[in-house]
């Protein structure tokens, strides 16, 4: 498949009309346990804005080191957080647990982060938390508070919400997906705007 995305460099959020409530909801891979309330209540220092979303965004990439390997789809947050390590989908469920916590709505957002110093899109996971009557995004793995190379595909309370694939089957067996997707920058863009080119090959 193909198709062409722009992406906005200058916004911050998104708003919508719906209510963000139902993201305060916990589910297993996002429920927080004792330490993990009590490392948000520490960064945070009972703040729950914008500012000190990004102090415990920063802190949570510090606390847990990248290590690919390191954790399965089912490890919880609680799990990853004790382990110190993990990826992005780590990351991630760690930061949604510290936020609803503090009793700020937030969710999981998969999707692709365009690299600056290649053609190819990496599949990812950040989080966004509703802040002042809009969504504002936080990537734990890159350090990142506005999401001016990423490309969403879908939100949901966890990675069980929004991921590629999810179904049932009956028997013995493995599965595998492999997807491929390449990126070109269009010419003729304005500065604020990248507008990307992307081809996708799943198997």
């Amino acid at each position: 498949s193909r198709g062409q995305v722009e992406i906005d460099e200058t916004r911050e959020a998104e708003h919508e009309s719906q209510s963000a409530l139902p993201f305060l909801r916990v589910t297993r891979l996002t429920e927080p346990d004792e330490a993990i309330r009590s490392f948000a209540a520490r960064e945070c220092r009972k703040r729950a804005d914008r500012s000190a979303l990004i102090d415990l965004m920063q802190a949570l990439n510090q606390h847990m080191t990248y290590t690919q390997g390191a954790t399965e789809v089912d490890t919880s947050a609680a799990q990853a957080f004790a382990g110190r390590s993990g990826v992005c989908q780590d990351h991630t469920h760690a930061f949604l647990a510290c936020a609803r916590s503090l009793g700020v709505p937030a969710r999981y957002v998969s999707g692709y982060l365009c690299s600056e110093d290649s053609e190819h899109l990496s599949s990812h996971a950040w989080a966004e938390a509703w802040i002042d009557d809009a969504w504002y995004s936080f990537d734990v793995t890159n350090q990142l508070a506005i999401p001016e190379r990423h490309l969403k595909l879908a939100v949901g309370l966890d990675y069980l919400d929004a991921c590629p694939v999810r179904g049932m089957r009956r028997g013995g067996g493995s599965e595998q997906m492999h997807a491929k997707v390449v990126v070109s920058p269009m010419t003729g863009t304005p500065k604020v705007k990248t507008r990307v080119q992307v081809q996708a090959q799943h198997q």
